[in-house]
């Protein structure tokens, strides 16, 4: 694209559509003609962007586009029925999607936690690596480390410091995807690690079920959370590879702003993970009582997921803004 001759054969609309805009009444006329020179302009910006950028140019077609569309759709506000249709359908919708990514990762996880948990209990020597022998005493007694952990704190402050923890863990996975998925894939290993130590030391003394009993009631719940995360990054990471029949910038834009939905999301679910991890794993309720909660916190969650956001996604939700609120893009061919 010749950018001079292009801007000598456009600018003459430019002009108009900013005169247009300055003006406080418009007849109806002049009311189409807005709407089709912002819809050309639109088409202009992304031509530049895609084939000449010129930094100044895209800057000023820019925040003239920004403006009509602003003319155009009129500002809007958000409400209580936005937020209603992003957990009825948007959030839902997005987790849904990206099912493909975090049920195996979820499981893939699973299976390494395990298997560390199972290196560690069964070998003395990395044990003794860990910690000095009375202090893995000390952590795995009755009444030690592991069983004090979960009432240090008063609940309403616990809670809500678990819930900042696995947010912002959460909300990382999401952000650093986009660098391929290699920091997701580190903060998912150092969980499952952790996750790993906890059984093993457990269960080389012989309180295996004590540990399940204490991780399980908010542990489900959590890190469902936590691996819907990971995956949704792992595939953020892979876009940035792979884009498909889309632009690399279309498709990191589109599959970035479904990943921001989905942390607002994720943070509410954590929320709840939070509360029942300072209110019910230090509870005196039976152990079968706590686990039946978080088994029933889990199961609402996949419900909620599978039923209420695969019905979403197949009527076309998709996490992302709505149409009419994106930026605008010429097709691009598959």
């Amino acid at each position: 694209m010749d950018l001079d001759v292009f801007v000598t054969a456009h600018r003459a609309e430019w002009d108009r559509l900013d005169a247009l805009l300055r003006r406080r009444r418009l007849n109806g006329a002049e009311t189409d003609e807005l709407v089709a020179l912002y819809q050309r302009t639109a088409t202009h910006l992304s031509l530049i962007q895609s084939s000449a950028p010129d930094p100044q140019l895209t800057g000023r077609l820019s925040q003239l586009v920004a403006r009509a569309r602003s003319a155009v759709t009129g500002t809007r506000r958000a409400s209580w029925r936005d937020v209603t249709h992003f957990l009825t359908h948007g959030f839902p919708a997005a987790v849904y999607r990206a099912r493909h990514w975090w049920v195996p990762t979820a499981l893939l996880s699973t299976l390494l936690a395990a298997l560390l948990g199972w290196w560690i209990g069964t070998h003395p020597e990395v044990q003794s690596s860990i910690a000095a022998p009375d202090e893995l005493r000390e952590m795995t007694r009755p009444g030690g480390g592991y069983e004090a952990y979960y009432s240090s704190n008063p609940a309403a402050s616990f809670a809500a410091q678990v819930w900042t923890n696995n947010a912002q863990a959460a909300a990382l996975c999401l952000i650093l995807g986009v660098f391929l998925g290699l920091p997701v894939i580190w903060i998912l290993f150092s969980n499952m690690l952790n996750l790993g130590i906890g059984f093993g030391l457990m269960s080389s003394a012989g309180r295996l079920d004590v540990f399940l009993g204490l991780v399980l009631p908010h542990g489900l719940l959590e890190l469902t959370a936590v691996f819907v995360a990971a995956g949704t990054g792992l595939r953020l990471g892979w876009t940035v590879i792979d884009p498909g029949p889309r632009t690399r910038r279309t498709a990191l834009a589109e599959e970035g702003r479904a990943a921001v939905g989905m942390a607002i999301g994720l943070a509410l679910v954590l929320f709840i993970s939070g509360l029942i991890e300072g209110f019910v794993t230090p509870s005196g309720l039976p152990t079968w009582a706590r686990i039946t909660i978080g088994i029933t916190a889990e199961l609402a969650f996949l419900i909620y997921v599978y039923v209420l956001g695969g019905r979403a996604a197949r009527a076309g939700a998709t996490g992302d803004l709505d149409s009419a609120e994106r930026s605008a893009t010429v097709p691009t061919a598959a």
